[in-house]
């Protein structure tokens, strides 16, 4: 089955080709033709356009996006969002997945579902194994952010001691709950979580020697006395428990940050205030950065891979060979 395929850009939400510029310096919707790939997964097919609802910005806005970016695509669950849009225009499967490049690769937005075929050795079809065993979505009427329940967190499989109902979602004060974000760096908690799981990692990785703290973190390691694994630095992981008894894990490729020749940080994950419209956790996008993401908008699902680093491939390694312009 074809996809209409656009490649992502290591911090950047979306690349989209306009065919047009827009000429308004108002924010004003306009319809637009935009530019994507074709696929079967495996190899570039044929150019795709499709008219969309665009709003444009002035340059004054443009300016403050990263260089080689022509504009934000909106990925949430409303009518108005790019897949809600590419699946009534294109007649296709209202789903699309993600995948957030690091390292200074390129990425890829899927719609319309898989095959999604990444070069391994041997090379691995991700499509079945996301749609085997997804989490479910919860509703949150006052967004259309993607939250999803989480039941604990634990350092090395130890659990942090958190408040009860700490992760949930509080629908009638729009409070609390676990959401994911791409414009969100690096993932926050709120303090009674961020505390709690700042201790317990300190306490887990004690044996390894500190370095001067490095703004704005905090906690930071000696660069020389980590050891090295194929999923980042050998420190503990944090596991996220999740429905069904899954378990995204963050080793320490996702727990620590290189700031410097000599020094790793670990994130500072929060803390962040319990205001209204104010997730407990949002997951941001380092944290989400190399992981395969299936987003079924019709079943309300999520599919997950892990960290791709652990099948010894990246968003990088997608088998395109055709750009999105």
């Amino acid at each position: 089955m074809a996809v209409t395929t656009v490649l992502v850009k290591q911090h950047l939400m979306l690349l989209i080709q306009t065919w047009a510029p827009c000429k308004s310096s108002v924010c004003a919707v306009t319809a637009k033709s935009l530019s994507a790939n074709a696929t079967d997964g495996k190899n570039p097919l044929y150019p795709v356009s499709f008219p969309a609802n665009v709003a444009c910005a002035s340059d004054g806005l443009l300016a403050t996006l990263p260089p080689g970016a022509a504009g934000v695509a909106g990925l949430s669950r409303t009518p108005t969002s790019l897949p809600s849009q590419v699946a009534s225009k294109l007649k296709v499967a209202r789903q699309f997945a993600l995948c957030l490049p690091g390292g200074g690769q390129t990425g890829a937005a899927i719609f319309a579902g898989g095959p999604f075929q990444l070069l391994a050795s041997p090379p691995v079809e991700l499509a079945e194994g996301l749609r085997r065993n997804p989490i479910p979505l919860l509703d949150n009427p006052r967004n259309g952010a993607y939250y999803f329940r989480v039941h604990g967190i634990a350092v090395n499989q130890e659990p942090v001691p958190v408040p009860a109902g700490a992760f949930d979602l509080d629908a009638r004060h729009r409070t609390g709950g676990v959401t994911l974000s791409t414009v969100t760096p690096y993932t926050t908690l709120h303090s009674e979580i961020y505390r709690a799981l700042h201790d317990a990692f300190d306490a887990a990785t004690s044996g390894i020697p500190r370095a001067p703290p490095v703004a704005p973190f905090q906690m930071c390691y000696q660069s020389s006395a980590l050891g090295s694994t194929r999923l980042g630095p050998a420190v503990a992981n944090i596991d996220l428990t999740l429905d069904g008894g899954r378990i995204w894990q963050l080793p320490g490729a996702k727990s620590l940050v290189g700031v410097n020749d000599q020094t790793f940080a670990f994130l500072e994950m929060g803390p962040a205030a319990a205001v209204p419209d104010s997730p407990a956790v949002i997951i941001g996008g380092y944290q989400m950065e190399d992981h395969l993401m299936l987003f079924d908008l019709e079943k309300g699902t999520l599919g997950l891979s892990g960290l791709l680093l652990g099948i010894r491939t990246t968003c990088g390694n997608f088998i395109f060979t055709m750009g999105s312009s």
